[in-house]
């Protein structure tokens, strides 16, 4: 049973957490104080090592991870002047992602926390991102729906308090990011293909092409992209039977600039229908995708049709790093939760599966 010092295990609220991250394509680490707030974090992105390849290879993302993981945290306590007996404790993904790179980080972290006695616990990936607009200055009351939205997961979540949520709704297919990097790829655009695909659209005829606004004409909140994703594919082939070889750059313009805004459209009519029928007026967006503009735009005007606000967590936490799961492991840590030294990952975790209490 791995030993603590037990005056580090609960109640403090200015314990230091030293957050790893290792979910997938991207190796974040961070430290977050309980007073002082984040006291920085650093992220390295291997979109040059996966790009020839069109998208995540998971050996080599694990691998990376590796190389990456042990210098990144000691150039980041050293950049914010702190010794291993600084930090009271260490939060890792534990999950959902690929199961070699939490593996990596799992064991890392766990290594970690033996060697400094310090307790240790997994996090959900995506409760980190859900409280990432946390992190800063103005954070949104409690309670709010939240819409997550990232390359592998779209769920919108009722959420009273740290901890307590109720899934409202999900993707019963592809994600949205994972439906914008799909087509970007039919368009031939390059990896990551969703914010290629977004610089793309600008360029593009708004009233040109009308795509689908999947699952809106029905009740309910879950969502589907995967049709989304082959309309675009059945316009392409069309269209380009029909256009000049010189105006083919217009033409995926178009059809980037149309798949866009039914994605756009389709999330602002799930998240108006799931702030009303909680009866909540904030609104959360986080996960990569919520970094996309005219999503922002039109949520910040639903919401504020609505008399409500929209929250989000600066474009750097958007993706995937450290300070979001440095962060939610304070908050569990904080109030008295950890694991021994026998740890796992959870590749597939359903966060209504995910432990109250913190």
């Amino acid at each position: 049973m791995l030993k603590h010092r037990p005056e580090k295990c609960k109640g403090f609220n200015n314990m230091k957490v030293l957050g790893i991250e290792t979910s997938c394509d991207e190796t974040g680490v961070a430290v977050y104080d309980g007073e002082a707030g984040l006291l920085g974090h650093e992220v390295y992105s291997q979109i040059a090592l996966h790009a020839d390849y069109g998208g995540v290879v998971p050996e080599l993302a694990s691998r990376d991870h590796v190389r990456k993981l042990a210098p990144m945290v000691r150039a980041l306590l050293g950049r914010l002047q702190l010794a291993p007996g600084d930090i009271d404790g260490v939060a890792y993904t534990a999950g959902p992602g690929l199961a070699g790179a939490l593996l990596v980080g799992a064991a890392f972290a766990r290594g970690l926390a033996w060697s400094w006695a310090v307790p240790a616990l997994g996090v959900h990936h995506m409760e980190g991102h859900l409280l990432a607009p946390m992190l800063e200055a103005e954070q949104p009351p409690f309670p709010f729906v939240a819409l997550l939205v990232s390359g592998g997961h779209t769920q919108l979540v009722l959420v009273d308090a740290v901890g307590v949520y109720e899934l409202l709704g999900e993707s019963v297919d592809d994600a949205a990011g994972e439906a914008f990097d799909k087509t970007a790829k039919l368009l031939g655009l390059g990896y990551p293909g969703g914010p290629a695909l977004a610089a793309l659209a600008e360029r593009g005829d708004p009233g040109r092409f009308r795509f689908p606004r999947p699952m809106t004409d029905r009740p309910g909140l879950d969502f589907s992209f995967s049709g989304l994703k082959t309309f675009a594919l059945t316009t392409l082939r069309e269209q380009t039977a029909m256009t000049a070889p010189q105006d083919l750059d217009r033409l995926h313009a178009d059809i980037a600039r149309a798949f866009e805004e039914a994605v756009v459209d389709t999330l602002a009519i799930k998240c108006r229908r799931a702030v009303e029928q909680a009866g909540v007026r904030a609104l959360v967006m986080a996960g990569g995708v919520s970094a996309n503009r005219k999503l922002r735009a039109r949520v910040d005007e639903l919401m504020a049709n609505l008399g409500g606000r929209a929250y989000y967590p600066r474009a750097e936490l958007c993706t995937d790093n450290g300070a979001m799961i440095a962060y939610a492991g304070w908050q569990r840590l904080n109030a008295g939760q950890h694991e021994d030294l026998a740890f796992g990952i959870r590749p597939r975790w359903p966060m209504h599966e995910l432990a109250a209490g913190a």
